[in-house]
């Protein structure tokens, strides 16, 4: 097997010489949201018949890519919105108004979602910038706090007096 190789628009081909025969086979893999299925790929690839996708997309339920000359492209996430669409019409038996308002739900909870994500990062910087924050504080109060000679209290050092000062202050108040 040879390595896999770009091809000029992006996409990766892998080719296998296949041992009985001379020709070689080409797999290409693709986005899986770039329109690649004409309509007739897509509904056979959905079990559907091709009216029924435009019926889709005429509901809103679908909106294909557009070739440069108007022809419709379905993507294999098309596909697979597809399929659920007719999973949820013909096994849980909606109708095309709920299937409707089951994917604008979806919809929906992707976003909130995607919005926790958003609140649960900034909650973590908030919490990292109030460790920061008071490790500073801690760090402070380590300056000013200091252990007197006797007694083994901390106290601020704006408080603590000097051994030598006290008995300054006894010397003078007796005087």
């Amino acid at each position: 097997m040879t390595p896999p190789r770009r091809a000029s628009n992006g996409q990766r081909v892998i080719r296998r010489a296949v041992a009985s025969h001379s020709s070689t086979i080409a797999h290409i893999e693709v986005e899986t949201d770039r329109g690649v299925f004409m309509i007739s790929v897509a509904a056979e690839l959905a079990n559907m018949h091709p009216q029924t996708l435009r019926m889709y997309e005429s509901r809103g339920l679908i909106e294909p890519r557009r070739s440069p000359k108007g022809t419709r492209l379905y993507s294999q996430e098309d596909v697979e919105k597809l399929r659920r669409i007719q999973e949820m019409t013909a096994e849980a038996g909606l109708n095309l108004a709920g299937v409707e308002r089951v994917l604008d739900l979806e919809h929906e909870i992707e976003h909130m979602h995607a919005r926790i994500e958003e609140l649960e990062l900034q909650a973590l910087h908030a919490r990292v910038r109030l460790a920061e924050e008071l490790e500073e504080v801690r760090r402070s109060f380590r300056a000013e706090l200091v252990v007197p000679y006797r007694g083994g209290e901390l106290v601020r050092a704006a408080d603590a007096q000097s051994p030598l000062r006290l008995r300054g202050k006894r010397r003078a108040d007796v005087a």
